[in-house]
């Protein structure tokens, strides 16, 4: 398998368009999905090769619930009402990123929930962004698979930048420094 870097459509100001993908994230009794182990990326491969050949630039795996569980390389948040959400560890691959994130949004005044979270809240959310050691921090961009159309990179109410590029900025200080500001 080789690695492949792909421009993503609309560059990072537009966000990454997502779909949710046909293909569910492997349940705990199945695989040890805290591993990674080269037995599990072919399931993310064909999520995100299907994505792809739909015309997005990724895919957003579902739990054997149905629950939102992640990207096919990336952790997944929800901001909704000034709240940031994020799937419970139970099934997903944890990252020093979204960890990263977790304590840097509480430090910014958010209050980070991790929980489980719905198909549906994706088309209701006020912002939907993704975060990854190879992806650093991105909005989510419109997607043609949400029947509302709304999640997309949210403007903060309180300004006029993007949530996601203060989010950004952090993530990109954390990697350089090694450690949380």
């Amino acid at each position: 398998m080789g690695v492949e870097a792909v421009p993503r459509s609309g560059g990072a100001d537009n966000g990454v368009r997502a779909n949710i993908s046909t293909f569910t994230r492997h349940h705990p009794n199945v695989m040890m999905t805290k591993a990674k182990v080269s037995g599990n990326y072919p399931n993310s491969v064909l999520a995100k090769t299907e994505s792809l050949r739909l015309g997005f630039d990724e895919a957003i795996m579902l739990d054997a619930q149905g629950m939102v569980a992640e990207c096919t390389g990336e952790n997944i948040f929800v901001v909704r009402k000034g709240r940031i959400y994020t799937p419970p560890d139970g099934t997903i691959l944890e990252g020093l990123t979204r960890d990263a994130i977790l304590r840097l949004g509480e430090d910014l005044g958010y209050e980070v929930v991790a929980k489980p979270i719905s198909r549906d809240q994706l088309y209701i959310a006020d912002e939907v962004f993704v975060c990854g050691t190879a992806a650093e921090v991105i909005g989510c961009g419109r997607s043609t698979s949400a029947p509302s159309g709304r999640a997309r990179p949210a403007r903060s109410r309180a300004s006029s930048r993007p949530r996601t590029r203060r989010s950004c900025a952090a993530s990109i200080l954390v990697r350089r420094s090694g450690s949380l500001p």
